[in-house]
């Protein structure tokens, strides 16, 4: 899947939702709009997308309000005072948390903030059909390791 064909999906997606691309783009990236489609060429050719990415119009309607997310809570350690008076270090261990919020958008920002590669990063919440496998299309491998031919 190239660049521009996944900033398509997730236009798509968001557009679903409620975002108002052709709006955003004129305001945010103050070029003049052509069409959908070179819009999302020319976010994808000049590394513009970060813009759209990282807008807030964007991820509040690419990750709708009340969704459930899973997220990871890291571990943590942190001094507090305790009941007795005495100052103690607390080591807490990391767990999974589900839950619903109405901004789980800014929690998204800052992962895909913290993230290495954006795009990839966001590519987890779209559904492609290159991502959808069924067990019938499992190729057999043959005892010497090496894929047998399709039927």
């Amino acid at each position: 899947m190239t660049r521009s064909e996944l900033i398509h999906l997730l236009v798509g997606q968001a557009r679903s939702n409620g975002f108002e691309f052709r709006k955003w783009y004129v305001a945010k990236i103050g070029l003049p709009w052509k069409n959908a489609q070179a819009a999302i060429e020319m976010l994808a050719a000049e590394r513009r997308y970060y813009a759209l990415l990282f807008s807030h119009e964007f991820a509040s309607s690419f990750w709708k309000a009340g969704e459930v997310m899973t997220f990871q809570v890291p571990t943590q350690t942190f001094t507090r005072k305790m009941a007795d008076g005495t100052i103690g270090t607390v080591s807490r261990k990391g767990y999974t948390r589900r839950s619903t919020r109405e901004d789980a958008w800014l929690y998204h920002l800052k992962e895909l903030a913290a993230s290495p590669e954006p795009l990839r990063y966001m590519r987890r919440y779209l559904r492609v059909e290159d991502d959808l496998t069924e067990e019938d299309e499992v190729v057999p491998q043959d005892l010497s390791g090496e894929a047998d031919e399709e039927i």
